[in-house]
């Protein structure tokens, strides 16, 4: 359910970094009709760090949060209400109404650090938002390459035009693919100019020593 680590994105922790208490999961192992009970536990190098023990209502949660800290557990207990919307295809969805001070979004997943709450209350950022444009252009290049059945990875260059594909379809995907590699590339050259000119720096510097 996700794990803690020390990771930011200038100076902001992700989504990633914290330990997530996802309401789906919970809904489908059937924790959440009333009377029904729920651990969602988490774990660093195999020792447990943190646990929450759900008690399920009509339409509304315990949450018994435990987490260690300094070698002492800390507790903590929350009320959290739910809100169900109608699924198109029949059933509800559940959503959390996050506890944080003031806060009541409906949210699919609480995370965990010092509290409970939504990631708008702790200040969160995606993981994908630490991913750099030449990161994302990477990205796009690579899935690009999926749909027109090449081997994955730039290095192995372009490919054929898959059995079936029309002209036109193959064309417009391959000029995508093509403006994504140079948007990567253009990006890791940047980079790597500027390493570069860093270790120019860096001699100057020890030969005037």
């Amino acid at each position: 359910m996700g794990s803690s680590s020390s990771g930011n994105h200038g100076g902001k922790r992700t989504t990633s970094d914290m330990w997530a208490l996802d309401v789906r999961k919970v809904q489908r192992e059937g924790g959440l009709g009333p009377g029904e009970t729920f651990r969602c536990t988490w774990r660093l190098g195999g020792e447990v760090i943190a646990y929450v023990d759900l008690k399920a209502d009509a339409d509304r949660v315990m949450l018994d949060y435990r987490r260690k800290t300094g070698g002492e557990w800390q507790a903590m207990r929350y009320l959290v209400e739910i809100a169900w919307t109608a699924c198109h295809y029949g059933g509800q969805r559940a959503w959390w109404l996050c506890p944080g001070a003031g806060c009541g979004r409906r949210v699919t997943v609480l995370y965990g650090a010092n509290a409970l709450a939504c990631r708008h209350c702790h200040d969160l950022a995606y993981k994908s938002q630490r991913q750099t444009s030449d990161d994302r252009a990477y990205k796009r290049a690579d899935k690009l390459r999926a749909r027109l059945d090449w081997s994955p990875g730039v290095i192995h260059g372009p490919g054929g035009k898959p059995k079936g594909m029309h002209w036109r379809t193959f064309w417009r995907l391959h000029a995508r693919y093509d403006a994504s590699v140079i948007q990567a590339l253009g990006g890791q050259n940047s980079k790597l100019d500027k390493i570069m000119t860093e270790l120019k720096h860096l001699e100057r510097k020890m030969a005037q020593r």
